[in-house]
Protein backbone atom coordinates (compact mmCIF):
# COMPACT_ATOMS: atom_id res chain seq x y z
CA UNK A 1 0.00 0.00 0.00
CA UNK A 2 1.10 3.57 -0.67
CA UNK A 3 2.12 6.10 2.27
CA UNK A 4 0.54 9.84 1.80
CA UNK A 5 2.64 11.82 4.81
CA UNK A 6 3.40 14.82 6.77
CA UNK A 7 6.53 14.92 8.93
CA UNK A 8 8.10 17.62 11.37
CA UNK A 9 5.36 19.41 11.74
CA UNK A 10 5.56 22.05 14.54
CA UNK A 11 2.29 23.15 16.45
CA UNK A 12 2.22 25.10 20.12
CA UNK A 13 -0.32 23.01 22.54
CA UNK A 14 -1.11 22.50 26.53
CA UNK A 15 -1.10 19.27 26.63
CA UNK A 16 1.17 16.78 29.58
CA UNK A 17 0.24 15.42 33.09
CA UNK A 18 1.13 18.16 35.12
CA UNK A 19 -0.21 21.64 35.93
CA UNK A 20 3.17 23.54 34.41
CA UNK A 21 2.49 22.02 31.14
CA UNK A 22 -1.15 23.57 31.04
CA UNK A 23 -0.19 26.87 31.92
CA UNK A 24 1.96 27.43 28.90
CA UNK A 25 2.16 26.58 25.54
CA UNK A 26 5.39 23.83 24.68
CA UNK A 27 6.29 22.58 20.96
CA UNK A 28 5.03 19.67 19.54
CA UNK A 29 6.46 17.76 16.65
CA UNK A 30 3.95 15.66 14.53
CA UNK A 31 4.49 12.83 11.77
CA UNK A 32 1.24 11.49 10.33
CA UNK A 33 1.31 8.84 7.70
CA UNK A 34 -1.79 7.25 5.99
CA UNK A 35 -1.97 4.06 3.84
CA UNK A 36 -3.91 5.33 0.66
CA UNK A 37 -4.32 3.55 -2.97
CA UNK A 38 -2.54 5.89 -5.19
CA UNK A 39 -3.06 4.72 -7.98
CA UNK A 40 -5.88 6.50 -9.41
CA UNK A 41 -4.29 9.99 -9.13
CA UNK A 42 -0.85 8.79 -10.39
CA UNK A 43 -3.10 8.40 -13.42
CA UNK A 44 -5.42 11.14 -13.07
CA UNK A 45 -3.22 13.74 -11.35
CA UNK A 46 -6.16 15.15 -9.47
CA UNK A 47 -6.60 16.16 -5.86
CA UNK A 48 -10.08 14.51 -6.10
CA UNK A 49 -8.32 11.15 -6.67
CA UNK A 50 -6.26 11.32 -3.63
CA UNK A 51 -5.64 12.47 -0.01
CA UNK A 52 -4.79 15.83 0.53
CA UNK A 53 -1.77 15.46 3.36
CA UNK A 54 -3.10 19.75 3.80
CA UNK A 55 -6.02 18.19 5.57
CA UNK A 56 -3.70 16.12 8.03
CA UNK A 57 -1.82 19.17 8.73
CA UNK A 58 -4.75 21.23 9.34
CA UNK A 59 -6.74 18.97 11.40
CA UNK A 60 -3.66 18.61 13.40
CA UNK A 61 -2.42 22.34 13.91
CA UNK A 62 -6.34 22.58 14.95
CA UNK A 63 -6.47 19.65 17.37
CA UNK A 64 -3.20 20.48 18.85
CA UNK A 65 -3.47 24.00 19.77
CA UNK A 66 -7.23 23.35 20.66
CA UNK A 67 -8.07 21.45 23.41
CA UNK A 68 -5.68 20.06 26.40
CA UNK A 69 -5.39 16.92 26.85
CA UNK A 70 -3.64 15.16 29.77
CA UNK A 71 -1.94 11.94 27.57
CA UNK A 72 -0.14 12.16 24.41
CA UNK A 73 -1.84 9.16 23.38
CA UNK A 74 -5.35 10.94 23.82
CA UNK A 75 -3.94 13.49 21.88
CA UNK A 76 -2.80 11.62 19.26
CA UNK A 77 -6.29 9.46 18.85
CA UNK A 78 -8.20 12.63 18.73
CA UNK A 79 -6.06 13.36 15.59
CA UNK A 80 -6.36 9.92 13.82
CA UNK A 81 -10.06 10.03 14.83
CA UNK A 82 -10.73 13.07 12.80
CA UNK A 83 -8.17 11.57 9.76
CA UNK A 84 -10.18 8.41 9.76
CA UNK A 85 -13.51 10.28 9.13
CA UNK A 86 -12.31 10.28 5.54
CA UNK A 87 -13.61 6.57 4.45
CA UNK A 88 -11.31 6.26 1.72
CA UNK A 89 -8.31 5.89 4.44
CA UNK A 90 -8.18 2.53 5.99
CA UNK A 91 -4.86 3.07 8.02
CA UNK A 92 -3.14 6.41 10.01
CA UNK A 93 0.05 6.49 12.13
CA UNK A 94 0.55 9.53 14.30
CA UNK A 95 3.68 9.99 16.35
CA UNK A 96 3.73 13.33 18.38
CA UNK A 97 6.70 14.25 20.40
CA UNK A 98 7.40 16.77 23.25
CA UNK A 99 10.31 18.94 22.50
CA UNK A 100 10.80 21.02 25.88
CA UNK A 101 9.66 18.70 28.36
CA UNK A 102 13.37 17.31 29.04
CA UNK A 103 16.93 18.81 28.25
CA UNK A 104 18.29 15.52 27.60
CA UNK A 105 15.89 13.83 25.56
CA UNK A 106 12.63 13.58 23.26
CA UNK A 107 9.71 11.74 24.90
CA UNK A 108 6.50 10.73 22.46
CA UNK A 109 3.86 8.17 21.40
CA UNK A 110 3.18 6.18 18.12
CA UNK A 111 -0.18 5.10 17.36
CA UNK A 112 -2.02 2.75 14.61
CA UNK A 113 -5.23 3.11 14.25
CA UNK A 114 -7.15 1.06 11.43
CA UNK A 115 -10.54 1.11 10.36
Amino acid sequence: MDRIFVEHLSVKGKHGVSDDEHSREQEFILDIAVEFDTRAAGKSDELTDTVDYGFFRESAQEIVSGKSFRLLEKLADTIAGKILADVRIQTVTVSIRKTELYPDCTPGVTIIRTR
